[in-house]
């Protein structure tokens, strides 16, 4: 009997032990359960067709790595010694070395065009780009470049190449996930993640005389070597071009900028249909709005027109000094950046129509824009090309002439070698002067650099418009 009762206690304490741990048990998993369902909910909703986070970043990776390349560059630079200081220019004791770099390009047609920074291909000499396989190296051939945008597109031999899908950069969300991929530090394929920290930031680190910032801000890891490399969405799609890291080591510091893939999509298809840039000029600086435009105009969004030239397509249309541009083409514009970046969209000859405030009244006007000569045409390569100086000469625009309050000059671009990389000329430079004779034919600079003997005085402008002066031997 006792027995019988020992019994029946025991089992009661463990069914009820048991009934409360399987409960609780059950309670936590659903509680699990509830979370997962919701985090999956969250981001079906928000991403279309993503149903699990590790998944998504897998794919992402998997679909946009292969269409990321290596690049490998080396140039001939003047080398300095010890003494160079004394020499306003081109060190007569210093040497000419061979340099090397390294850095990213995403292939974006299947027929060999690849897409990379300005500065990562900059007076390279030899371009190699090495597939994401590592079976293949193959030397590159430069198309084209964009100072403005630190953009410069590629070509090799090669065919069914995995070209990326470029997505529109307009859509991308403060706060959506992206994965940047390149070579940090020539580590091949490495793949970082983050999210959008921001968008239409202007950090001043293009060095040109019509820069146009308007960076996509991410916290994903962009290292050195990460330059020209993909910035792409959940789906594997282009978002962007890594190009800039904010540190003050020079390594990762937890912000990274990337150019929209709607600037990068326009100079690709530039560059390939008309062999340079085709951009419309509207005769407008544009600035941040200050405190007093602010009171003025009632709005806190828009550009602020600092300066509309003389006879630009923004005086004809009425536009002035003070005004605020508050949208292009019915797409709002709430900062400089934009401003920038929508206006690089339209060539020369388009109409465009223009929303902005004056006097706290909003207003319209229609815009027609024009090359850098003034003209609504297309613009045609002017540039004249010189193998012994490495480089390409054009008069200076009418637009830049404007600008500077010049009325002669040559402008160089392109440099790749020659002497001119050897004297440290920046591509963009103006010659004003060459040994005191004023420099407005490309042609007639071009037979003076070449046959110069002795010392050489060269004025011009920098790419910051500011005066150099520079003595070489």
């Amino acid at each position: 009997m006792k027995k019988t009762v020992l019994n029946a206690v025991l089992a009661l304490v463990c069914g009820t032990l048991g009934a409360y741990v399987f409960t609780n048990y059950m309670h936590q998993e659903s509680k699990e359960i509830l979370v997962q369902n919701e985090l999956k909910g969250l981001l079906t909703s928000y991403n279309g067709n993503v149903a699990d986070a590790n998944l998504s970043f897998v794919l992402a990776s998997k679909v946009s790595t292969p269409s990321v390349v290596f690049i490998k560059t080396t140039a001939m630079m003047q080398q300095r010694n010890p003494f160079g200081m004394f020499f306003d220019g081109w060190d007569p004791f210093g040497s000419i070395g061979q340099v090397s770099s390294t850095g990213s390009g995403v292939i974006v047609r299947k027929d060999g065009y690849i897409v990379t920074n300005l500065h990562v291909v900059k007076d390279a000499q030899n371009i190699e780009v090495v597939l994401n396989n590592k079976k293949k190296t193959y030397t590159a051939k430069l198309i084209g470049t964009d100072p403005s945008t630190d953009l410069a597109l590629l070509k090799i031999e090669a065919g069914n190449l995995p070209a990326i899908v470029m997505t529109n950069s307009d859509d991308l969300q403060i706060g959506e996930w992206v994965i940047a991929v390149g070579n940090p530090f020539n580590l091949t394929s490495t793949v970082t993640a983050g999210i959008v920290s921001a968008k239409g930031r202007n950090i001043n680190v293009v060095n040109n005389q019509f820069p146009i910032e308007s960076f996509i801000q991410t916290d994903a890891a962009i290292n050195p070597g990460n330059s020209g490399g993909a910035l792409v969405n959940l789906n594997g799609e282009l978002v962007g071009i890594n190009t800039a890291i904010f540190s003050q080591t020079g390594s990762y510091s937890g912000y990274g900028f990337a150019i929209p893939a709607n600037i990068v999509a326009k100079a690709v298809k530039d560059l390939i249909d008309f062999g340079q840039i085709q951009r419309g000029y509207s005769g407008i600086e544009a600035e941040e709005i200050d405190e007093m435009s602010e009171k003025v105009n009632k709005t806190t969004d828009g550009a602020l027109i600092k300066m509309s030239y003389d006879e630009s397509p923004a005086s004809k249309a009425g536009l002035m000094k003070g005004d605020v541009v508050v949208k292009i083409q019915d797409k709002a514009i709430t900062s400089k950046s934009g401003f920038d970046e929508h206006m690089s969209y339209y060539r020369p000859g388009d109409k465009i129509k223009i929303t902005y405030m004056r006097n706290g009244v909003q207003k319209e006007t229609t815009m027609v824009l024009t090359n850098q000569d003034g003209e609504t045409s297309l613009e045609t390569n002017k540039f004249i090309s010189s193998d012994k100086l490495g480089a390409d000469f054009a008069p200076v625009s009418k637009v830049e002439q404007q600008k500077y309050k010049i009325t002669n000059g040559v402008k160089v671009k392109n440099i790749r070698g020659g002497l001119l990389n050897t004297m440290n000329i920046e591509d963009g430079f103006i010659f004003l002067k060459f040994n005191g004779k004023i420099c407005e034919d490309p042609n007639t600079l071009i037979s003076a650099l070449e046959n110069a003997n002795g010392r050489m005085q060269i004025e011009g402008l920098g790419t910051d418009g500011t005066k150099r002066i520079y003595n070489f031997w």
